[in-house]
């Protein structure tokens, strides 16, 4: 059995986050420090196949949910707050059905228990024309993919998953080949008539078009004991967007 790496900051009450699709841990480094300061025990989560965990064939969310399982397992963690990005909002969610047991609280950030059609498929598009051998720099890169990706910051979030192998040749730490496969997979909806009564907070970035308000109610059917609260001048990161207004908000929820 394979453990997810994870980066562990700070002492007291464990909450684990995990990051969205092409993300890692170290996305969340700033807030991490931030809930550590407030007395957690912040586990910076790679998912399987990013950043420096173990790339696997399989990626699905009961996989994905298993892993998470196996590593509060490995860490002897009960009763954990979990924050979940995106993709890793949803491992969150099917977690919260599947091992209600094992958590206190949990915030979901930017998705809802939907199905969601592939809409990722432009950048795995793009990811796929980047010769790696053709480059000596990450500037000639972010170049060559700013000619296809017209978002600065979206650009810059896709070529974190850059690094260097041994030879000091670029490759990918994302098994970029099993994500673009496992896309419709990763858009699952929740099962229907599944219930947690874990106490929830959805944060939405306001700008952002995956959580609907034709969505409250699904959210509500899963989730009874939970609130939406929605982060102004924010789109899908909005973590990243408006990091100090989310801290504020998703520390009101985790200690109150």
């Amino acid at each position: 059995m394979q453990i997810l790496h994870s980066k562990i900051l700070g002492k007291g009450h464990p909450l684990l986050i995990l990051h969205g699709l092409l993300g890692m841990g170290d996305n969340w480094i700033t807030l991490g420090r931030q809930y550590a300061a407030q007395g957690f025990e912040v586990h910076l989560i790679d998912q399987r196949n990013h950043g420096k965990s173990f790339h696997d064939d399989d990626m699905t969310y009961n996989e994905l949910t298993e892993d998470l399982y196996n590593y509060a397992q490995a860490y002897n963690l009960k009763k954990i707050d979990l924050t979940g990005h995106s993709m890793g909002g949803k491992t969150a969610m099917f977690f919260a059905l599947q091992y209600p047991e094992l958590l206190r609280k949990m915030v979901v950030v930017d998705i809802a228990p939907k199905k969601y059609p592939p809409h990722h498929r432009f950048i795995f598009n793009t990811i796929k024309k980047i010769n790696l051998s053709r480059f000596n720099s990450r500037r000639e890169i972010e170049k060559f993919v700013l000619q296809y990706i017209e978002s600065p910051a979206i650009v810059k979030f896709i070529l974190k998953n850059l690094a260097r192998d041994e030879n000091k040749n670029f490759v990918w730490k994302a098994n970029i080949p099993i994500l673009s496969e496992a896309l419709n997979d990763l858009g699952e909806a929740l099962p229907p008539l599944q219930v947690s009564q874990v106490p929830v907070l959805f944060v939405k970035g306001a700008k952002s078009p995956y959580i609907l308000p034709e969505d409250y109610s699904l959210i509500k059917a899963h989730f009874p004991n939970s609130a939406i609260v929605v982060i102004p001048e924010s789109g899908h990161w909005v973590h990243a967007e408006q990091p100090a207004l989310f801290f504020k908000e998703t520390l009101k929820f985790l200690k109150g």
